[in-house]
């Protein structure tokens, strides 16, 4: 049996934040009824997050490092 741990809509935005990355469970809840979003789960009617999939999302979502904002990756995440 797996030892996956599985964070709530509320705990999935507090672990993005102790990345120094802003988001609220509000936005988490709108990009799953829009999409654009990490992948999540269900457990009944409760959303879960995976949090090897918040990973991937937020890594998905940074550009490497830039040294302008005028080089060319920053136009692509923009």
């Amino acid at each position: 049996m797996s030892n996956q741990t599985f964070l709530d809509r509320p705990g999935a935005a507090d672990y993005i934040k102790a990345k120094g990355l802003p988001i609220s469970a509000g936005t988490l809840r709108k990009y799953a009824t829009v999409g654009g979003g990490p992948r999540f789960q269900k457990f009944g009617r409760r959303v879960v997050y995976n949090p090897s999939d918040l990973d991937a999302w937020v890594d998905g979502r940074l550009t490497g490092p830039l040294s302008s904002t005028s080089d060319p990756a920053a136009q692509r995440a923009a």
